[in-house]
């Protein structure tokens, strides 16, 4: 998804308004909500966040509405919706069919959390524009002041963030080894002198990632 939205000129990110709550519950499986208070008992009319299939519900909704739409001139992340194009005109012409489809769907937006026509924005955690794909300064900035760990939570959680943007740093993997071996069943944690050089490097190179670029 991040390849194809990377190569275009103007996006759209629009927000929906109360997600699982625009998907109405079948009455007579409403009683299945049911849950106890003070005041006696509840049951939700419409999908609550709590259960088990209700994001897989939502998003199959989702994809429903906007199944001719989707990787063509849209995407769709629950209730979070990108549209896009190679120009103004072209990007004006899918917003307005897509809020069409909105309106005949009765699907509502939250137009104070939406943002129209700008040239860049953060999809999944990774910086997109014209030029490609960009890791998001904000989260290495947080990467970059931590201390080296000192427990194992502490390299599972540092290595946990540092992979998110594995695809942006060369031999990442050998890069990081000194620091997976602490993670292995009955190795005993010291944070060696070779933890530490391959620590500061994977930090060094998240502040010099390339911008990637989606072949043609």
């Amino acid at each position: 998804m991040l390849e194809r939205l990377a190569v275009n000129e103007y996006y759209c990110f629009i927000d929906g308004f109360s997600g699982y709550f625009q998907i109405l519950i079948d009455p007579k499986d409403q009683e299945k909500t049911t849950f106890a208070c003070p005041y006696g008992t509840f049951a939700y009319r419409r999908m609550p966040f709590g259960l088990c299939n209700a994001s897989r519900t939502f998003q199959r909704c989702m994809m429903a509405i906007f199944h001719d739409m989707i990787e063509k001139t849209m995407e769709v992340f629950m209730d979070e919706f990108l549209v896009f194009g190679n120009s103004f005109e072209n990007c004006l012409s899918r917003l307005d069919k897509m809020l069409k489809r909105c309106k005949d769907t009765n699907l509502c937006l939250n137009l104070e959390k939406s943002h129209f026509m700008v040239k860049e924005g953060i999809v999944l955690g990774h910086k997109i524009s014209k030029n490609g794909i960009e890791v998001d300064k904000s989260k290495v900035d947080v990467i970059v002041k931590l201390p080296h760990p000192t427990t194992v939570k502490g390299v599972r959680s540092f290595l946990g963030h540092a992979g998110f943007y594995r695809r942006f740093i060369k031999d990442f993997s050998k890069i990081s080894r000194p620091m997976t071996h602490l993670l292995e069943k009955n190795t005993p944690f010291i944070f060696s002198d070779d933890c530490i050089p391959a620590f500061q490097r994977l930090k060094k190179k998240l502040t010099e990632a390339t911008i990637l670029i989606a072949p043609d």
